[in-house]
């Protein structure tokens, strides 16, 4: 193959295809794959191809998307189209997710694709795409299978996180970007990685054994207590789905996590960074929880899109997440806006609207949806994380007999 794809370094390329295949997925002898991504990272897709049947896949299954098709049906599709969503594939891969498939998902497509199209369809579709998609999410949310995602850099995504830029010089540059963070800029990137989640164990181990009922977040336009779920536990860095299969879900991640309680969180929150979703710009929200509930929200960019979400159904204004990133992170301290959740969420502790995960219970793969809703997790078609640390947020973990212990100092774990 020859060395560079339009300024991507393709050996940097085919080490990132072998960490997403060894690592993010630790992909077994005989098991399927199946892929998703958008047109634009065909060099990778092909790349990861080869390792999966290096590896010993028995089938890989790319399907991919299409920048021009998406906006196609905007510009010609008929009204009542946005109200549809492929089920029939949904249930198909509900079905491959059962049989044990893998499942990887390269990400970059133009963050702001949707940007100058209807609102109000965008939302439909998305909504329609949600309730269409719930077989399969629930396998994912429920971490039945091992599952990763990895990112490419897009021609319009790199213009877009490098606006100043020639495209290929864009592109270039957000390719080394992904590569440092992704750890496969080093010698070694799977011993890298082995370090890496060593690092992160250490810190869920700690957290674990705290038992903290709740965490109370300061900084500015910051005073929010988010209680813990009830036998919630810390995760971060690999971890175990249920098929047995020890994977890192995401490339790159530098966050540990768990569940709150959707129905303990009180306070307020500011996000410390732009939430790009479905092609807005969500800036500076400010939102208010009484009992779990967000009961006002703002932005000064984006609210209209930010309300739509939060109206999206009943666990939309709850959380499903709370995530501990130290502001020392590399992809911080980078001092890029990737305008991408998969990076910009590694950059800062943040919360997540939405589902939870129920593998952040103990014994959560015994627990059924009732045990878990009893416990505190939530429910709902959406899982959206947002940014709300910074070098100037301090974190205390709150036991149950109320006594406080520092967790993180301007924006470190302390």
């Amino acid at each position: 193959m020859n060395k560079h794809v339009s300024g991507i370094d393709a050996a940097k390329l085919d080490r990132l295809a072998e960490v997403a295949i060894k690592v993010g997925l630790n992909l077994q002898p005989g098991q399927d794959l199946f892929l998703t991504a958008p047109s634009a990272a065909l060099p990778l897709v092909r790349r990861i191809a080869e390792h999966a049947y290096k590896a010993g896949a028995s089938l890989v299954t790319p399907i991919l998307s299409d920048e021009a098709v998406t906006l196609a049906r905007y510009r010609f599709g008929q009204d009542a189209g946005f109200d549809r969503a492929p089920s029939w594939l949904y249930e198909g891969v509900a079905k491959a997710f059962s049989a044990n498939t893998a499942r990887l998902a390269i990400v970059g497509d133009n963050p702001m694709l949707l940007s100058e199209q209807d609102p109000a369809k965008v939302a439909r579709a998305n909504k329609a795409n949600s309730i269409a998609y719930q077989p399969a999410l629930e396998k994912i949310a429920n971490f039945d299978i091992n599952w990763n995602i990895v990112a490419f850099p897009g021609a319009a995504w790199a213009s877009q996180v490098f606006p100043d830029d020639a495209e290929e010089i864009a592109v270039a540059r957000l390719a080394e970007a992904i590569f440092a963070a992704s750890r496969v800029d080093r010698d070694d990137p799977i011993a890298a990685w082995a370090q890496h989640n060593a690092a992160l164990a250490l810190r869920t181990t700690w957290l674990n054994g705290q038992r903290f009922s709740a965490l109370h977040f300061t900084g500015p336009g910051t005073d929010l207590t988010i209680g813990l779920a009830d036998g919630h536990e810390w995760q971060g860095g690999a971890s175990t789905a249920k098929n047995g299969v020890t994977c890192n879900a995401n490339i790159p991640t530098e966050e540990v996590f768990t569940t709150p309680h959707a129905r303990r969180v009180d306070g307020h929150v500011s996000s410390t960074k732009p939430l790009s979703y479905q092609g807005t710009l969500i800036d500076n929200i400010q939102v208010r929880f009484e009992e779990g509930r967000i009961v006002e929200a703002k932005a000064s960019r984006g609210e209209e899109v930010l309300n739509k979400v939060l109206d999206t159904d009943e666990g939309a204004r709850r959380l499903g997440e709370v995530a501990l990133v130290p502001h020392s992170s590399p992809i911080s301290q980078s001092g890029i806006l990737f305008y991408n959740t998969l990076f910009d969420e590694n950059a800062s502790c943040h919360i997540a609207l939405g589902q939870c995960y129920s593998k952040c219970f103990i014994d959560g793969t015994k627990l059924t949806p009732e045990q878990i809703a009893a416990q505190g997790g939530n429910r709902s078609l959406i899982h959206i994380d947002w940014m709300i640390g910074s070098g100037e947020v301090d974190i205390d973990g709150v036991k149950p007999d109320g006594s406080r212990v520092a967790v993180f100092r301007k924006g470190e774990w302390a």
